[in-house]
């Protein structure tokens, strides 16, 4: 095991899962070119789940195990280190089941990434399970590496805002647009129920307070963050994980926030956000609301009430 370097320990780090697989690998080279964006450390982490392994397993099955967890972690560094010189990057080998592993080696301040994986007869549709875990409970941000990761030159980090309480992890999310020279979208998604006959009906934000909400966060933004361009949107659909799935065509990362709440789904995750992980054509970042006095989530966008 590789500790990081001396002096690397207070600035945020991208902790990246790598497993061999080519999805993995994905997720590896691009939280490699985000971090060197963002200035950030990359964290390399391998789960070997020995913990649960040496408990039937024999010794020469946890030793080839940990041989090719080894291997894997050295043949990522060294195609990183070779692509970028400069990262500050460093690797561990856990004995922890991948999401376990995951959260524990994110400190506050950390991102952790995952790459998708596909599933039955829907392929590069689905995500694997490990994506959907590492979002559920997670102590910091998760983005999951899906869909187009380059080629759209000018796309901005779009965020999907709900309520007053985004305000919080728009600042940071504002800050990393900022660092990757990206402009920031904020989008309010108005649902437009169902009419009599066929017809539509009025959206049930018709009276524009999703607006206002939208152009005020966008406003404090913009006087945080005089360089940066935000542009505030509003759209009607009938679905708000359809508008946002079609709004991540031409967006180059989709950020939400989301909370624990285990009556949603047997994920915790509510179901505009699981839409997104599975659907969305861009990598996608899940941001857990803060926990309040009694550990209890904040709820967002992911309630889907």
């Amino acid at each position: 095991m590789r500790t990081p370097m001396s002096g690397a320990r207070e600035r945020p780090r991208t902790v990246v899962g790598v497993d061999g697989s080519e999805q993995a690998t994905a997720a590896a080279l691009w939280s490699a070119a985000d971090a060197a964006r963002l200035h950030h450390g990359l964290f390399l982490v391998h789960a070997t789940n020995l913990d649960r392994l040496d408990r039937f397993a024999s010794f020469e099955t946890s030793e080839h195990v940990k041989d090719r967890g080894n291997a894997l972690l050295a043949e990522a560094e060294k195609e990183i280190r070779r692509r970028f010189p400069s990262l500050d990057l460093a690797v561990k080998m856990s004995r922890r089941n991948p999401v376990a592993a995951l959260h524990a080696a994110a400190r506050p301040g950390d991102t952790i990434v995952v790459g998708s994986r596909g599933s039955g007869g829907f392929g590069p549709l689905l995500l694997g399970s490990t994506g959907l875990e590492a979002s559920v409970g997670s102590p910091a941000p998760v983005i999951v590496v899906r869909g187009e990761t380059g080629g759209k030159d000018g796309a901005p980090v779009t965020a999907a805002v709900r309520d007053e309480r985004d305000a919080v992890w728009l600042a940071r999310t504002a800050q990393e647009a900022q660092a990757r020279g990206q402009s920031l979208r904020l989008l309010n998604v108005r649902r437009l129920l169902g009419g009599i006959g066929g017809r539509p009906a009025p959206s049930d934000d018709a009276g524009g307070p999703g607006e206002r909400l939208t152009n005020d966060l966008a406003a404090r933004l913009r006087a945080d963050r005089p360089g940066l361009t935000v542009r505030a949107e509003v759209v009607t659909a009938r679905s708000v994980a359809s508008a946002l799935v079609e709004a991540s065509r031409e967006t180059a990362l989709l950020v939400m926030g989301s909370h624990e709440r285990r009556s949603v789904s047997v994920l915790g995750l509510g179901h505009v956000v699981h839409a997104a992980l599975h659907h969305s054509h861009c990598p996608v970042q899940i941001v857990p609301y803060a926990r309040d006095a009694h550990g209890v989530s904040e709820e967002g966008l992911g309630s889907d009430d």
